[in-house]
């Protein structure tokens, strides 16, 4: 097992182990069957020789095998390298102002701003909150035409308290265009499988894929968040 550190402390492991029968390292194998191939020519019938090229096909194949090994090897040595340089790219990231795509919402005690992606033009668009017990708050939106139309979710003004919502839109054709959540990168960790996760505020914790847009760092937020 070998295992790499980034700078910010999380760990990428991978297995050398080879793919050879009961976990036996590929050297002690080679030696085996050298011994073997050995063995079997020096005790095979002189009157009834084998067929040197039975010997050399044997060989051909224990080559292959080998080098199937090393590229197997050197795979799972760059996957964990790039797995780091990911880590790395997306920790750089941390406190930067992000857009996610999302069905998902945590209210606190700010406003949350967002933007339905409109397909098409829609008169009167929607965006509905539902909170966990099935509670349902809806939005309104003016006419917009195709594109992003921005929305803010003030949950004092809205009368929401803090928690998790699920949040969709629904455009005048009836269509439920995509939601994207704008809040600041607060963190990024590696889970148990190896995976990344970038926590965002006001959505949670998100994988890379969900993430639409890095929009750059706040200076006066950061300062705030630090003080």
């Amino acid at each position: 097992m070998v295992t790499t550190t980034n700078n910010f402390g999380f760990s990428s492991n991978y297995s050398n182990t080879s793919n050879s029968p009961a976990g036996v390292p590929m050297s002690e194998n080679k030696d085996m069957f050298t011994k073997l191939l050995v063995a079997q020519i020096r005790n095979q019938d002189p009157l009834a020789p084998s067929d040197p090229a039975t010997f050399v096909n044997q060989l051909s194949q224990l080559s292959q095998t080998e080098a199937l090994e090393n590229m197997t090897q050197t795979t799972a040595a760059s996957a964990a390298m790039l797995q780091s340089l990911q880590v790395l790219a997306m920790g750089g990231q941390v406190g930067s102002q992000v857009s996610v795509e999302t069905s998902r919402v945590e209210l606190g005690d700010t406003p949350i701003t967002g933007s339905v992606r409109l397909e098409g033009a829609s008169t009167l668009t929607h965006v509905i909150l539902t909170d966990i017990a099935g509670k349902q708050t809806k939005i309104e939106l003016p006419s917009h035409g195709t594109g992003g139309q921005e929305f803010t979710l003030d949950p004092a003004k809205l009368g929401l308290p803090a928690g998790k919502y699920s949040i969709a839109a629904e455009a005048s054709d009836g269509t439920k265009p995509a939601i994207e959540i704008n809040g600041r990168l607060n963190s990024v960790r590696l889970d148990s499988t190896g995976g990344i996760l970038m926590q965002v505020a006001g959505v949670g914790e998100v994988e890379p894929g969900w993430i639409t847009g890095f929009n750059g760092k706040n200076n006066s937020a950061d300062l705030a968040f630090t003080n």
